[in-house]
């Protein structure tokens, strides 16, 4: 297990030697396929423990969509059925999506019910 950010930087750099070689990528009875791989896992478990990736949030995720499906306010509220000041207020935190509301986004703007629930 990696401890510490020197042990992490030193393997990053071995793993970069080993990437050099692709004898170590394609070969699996290759020992530096097989170290490769056990360095990989060591900095991925490390990576998980000092760089948790957090949930997005669900005004963080609407406005993506929004601009992936070229949406404003307005368009977006009436989509959801909604008036353009309740979109504003979910887009500022101000307010949450009632249930009948939250299903509408999930449902028309294709965003995970998980997450449009926040759990």
């Amino acid at each position: 297990m990696i401890q510490t950010e020197k042990e992490y930087n030193a393997i990053i750099e071995r793993i970069e030697v080993l990437l050099k070689d692709t004898d170590n990528i394609e070969n699996t009875e290759a020992k530096g396929y097989i170290e490769l791989t056990l360095l990989s896992d060591l900095v991925a478990d490390y990576e998980e423990r000092a760089y948790p990736v957090k949930k997005p949030s669900l005004v963080e995720v609407i406005k993506l969509r929004m601009a992936e499906m070229g949406l404003n306010q307005k368009r977006l509220s009436e989509l959801l059925g909604v008036s353009t000041s309740r979109v504003s207020e979910y887009l500022n935190g101000k307010s949450e999506p009632t249930l009948k509301v939250a299903k509408e986004i999930s449902v028309k703007l294709g965003i995970d019910a998980s997450i449009v629930l926040g759990v």
